[in-house]
């Protein structure tokens, strides 16, 4: 793979079999430029819910695969429904996870 190419993570909100929000990325995934690459995030139900006492060194291995793929993704696209004007809460779970450790900190999210 080229060093070159720019690496996006999509991360879909909805865990819904055929989810309209997921389809959507996976639309922008084909309209993308040849040398973008876009890799989907598919571990939102497999993130235990997040704890401060759990977020140490050595966190569940679920979170250091999320951690992973954001800190190699040159820029993230997030896909989300709206429940109760707000997020739903897997993916307030995610962002749970990351807000302190830094894999979105000066990285583009959409």
């Amino acid at each position: 793979m080229n060093e070159n190419r720019i690496k996006i993570l999509a991360i879909s909100g909805s865990l819904r079999k055929n989810s309209s929000n997921t389809n959507v990325l996976y639309a922008i995934s084909n309209l993308k430029s040849e040398n973008i690459d876009f890799q989907f995030y598919e571990g939102l139900e497999h993130l235990p819910y997040f704890s401060p006492e759990a977020d140490t060194d050595d966190p569940p291995a679920s979170v250091k695969d999320l951690r992973e793929q954001l800190k190699l993704a040159d820029g993230v696209i997030i896909c989300t429904p709206e429940y109760a004007r707000g997020v739903p809460g897997v993916l307030k779970n995610a962002l749970d996870w990351v807000v302190s450790s830094g894999e979105f900190m000066n990285k583009p999210v959409a």
